[in-house]
């Protein structure tokens, strides 16, 4: 069996879903594909390595499959001449790029989306490298845009993606790939001109700091994030970046500046909370009363627990797993702080199979420590 072969037996598909696939990518890419019944018999030649994989087919692949070429069994000498001639490949880029008008950037926003979703689930491990590709494609349009319209509409896209990518990577303990993606987003946000999305991936690029044992620092980032924003962002965002803000105090041991944090985010929190503007922010239901307890916990209140108990009951059945993750882990530490050792190793154990579920190496290390000390 080909690598090609190879490929789609491990993603499960018959031939007519990869064809469908195909020509999704290419769409997105701007690219001309063969009819359904010739897609058919060149995937049969393709994967029976009687006939190259090369050129935009090549490139299709690699989108669908979410792999670069030498992981399809192609390398750079099976590619033509007519592949390598620079300014066929940059007019070919120009072109994509081109193509990145209101509809092609909502099918991205959209990709992004159901990454977001599945991360929330499943976690970073098995999703880290389609949306690190994502990124990368999307990169690869601001850079060839050449029209400002073209570039603002992928900026925006990019910044937000590359911001969830961050996380993930912060969530697989890989710092240095974490703070380069928040800088990415950061960059895109500016060209975007939205400070939404610069504030949010400035806020949430101090976590990487947090993870790094520097909160001080942390505190000092989300406060230049807030400096960014002014009076120009929403009451959500408001409300996320002061909880934030708190969970940097917290863990830097300044309680008052914490709790006055977590007051302004409770005042700021609109009825609604949630913003179709603001996908990349979730704090209905749960999930602010779940921050306050992980912020009272790191401080060791006594309210912690009631926090943090109120918050598991309703979030169980949401989905949210790597959240619910790191409220047990929370709410384990809340308790062995009041010395009930024994509920404490339940929740910890509790979190641990969440976290090996989701992949999630941050919550694993909290995990352990906190079992550790038991």
């Amino acid at each position: 069996m080909t690598a090609l072969a190879d490929r789609r037996a491990q993603a499960v598909w018959k031939k007519a879903r990869l064809v469908l696939e195909l020509k999704r990518a290419a769409t997105v890419r701007g690219f001309s594909v063969a009819s359904d019944e010739s897609l058919d018999r060149m995937i049969r030649e393709w994967e029976s390595g009687r006939r190259p994989l090369v050129g935009d087919y090549l490139t299709l692949f690699c989108d669908v499959y979410q792999c670069s070429a030498a992981e399809l069994g192609c390398f750079p000498e099976d590619v033509g001449d007519s592949d390598a001639d620079e300014v066929t490949f940059l007019k070919r880029e120009l072109l994509a790029a081109a193509s990145a008008d209101e509809s092609l950037v909502c099918l991205l926003e959209a990709q992004t989306e159901n990454l977001r979703q599945m991360d929330r689930r499943l976690g970073a491990s098995a999703l880290l490298p389609q949306i690190e590709a994502h990124v990368s494609h999307m990169e690869g349009l601001l850079k060839h845009g050449a029209t400002l319209n073209a570039r603002k509409l992928t900026a925006r896209a990019l910044s937000d993606a590359a911001a969830l990518a961050g996380w993930q990577a912060l969530d697989l303990g890989r710092f240095r790939d974490a703070w380069n993606l928040h800088e990415v987003a950061k960059a895109a946000a500016r060209e975007a001109e939205s400070a939404s999305l610069l504030v949010h991936a400035t806020a949430q690029q101090a976590y990487v700091l947090l993870d790094l044992d520097q909160p001080s620092e942390a505190v000092q980032l989300i406060c230049q994030a807030r400096q960014l924003g002014g009076t120009r962002i929403p009451a959500l965002m408001t409300a996320w970046l002061s909880a934030a803000e708190a969970e940097a105090h917290a863990m830097a041991g300044n309680e008052l500046e914490c709790r006055r944090a977590l007051e302004e985010a409770d005042r700021s929190l609109p009825a609604d909370a949630t913003d179709p503007e603001l996908p990349y922010l979730f704090l209905a239901g749960p999930h602010l009363v779940r921050w306050r307890g992980n912020c009272l916990a790191s401080l060791g209140a006594h309210e912690a627990v009631e926090d943090l108990s109120q918050a598991l009951s309703t979030m169980e059945a949401a989905g949210f797993n790597r959240a619910e993750a790191g409220l047990r882990c929370d709410l384990a530490g809340a308790l062995i702080k009041q010395g009930d050792v024994s509920e404490a190793r339940k929740q910890a154990e509790a979190a641990r199979r969440l976290a090996a579920l989701t992949g999630s190496c941050r919550q694993r290390r909290r995990i352990e420590k906190l079992l550790g000390s038991a």
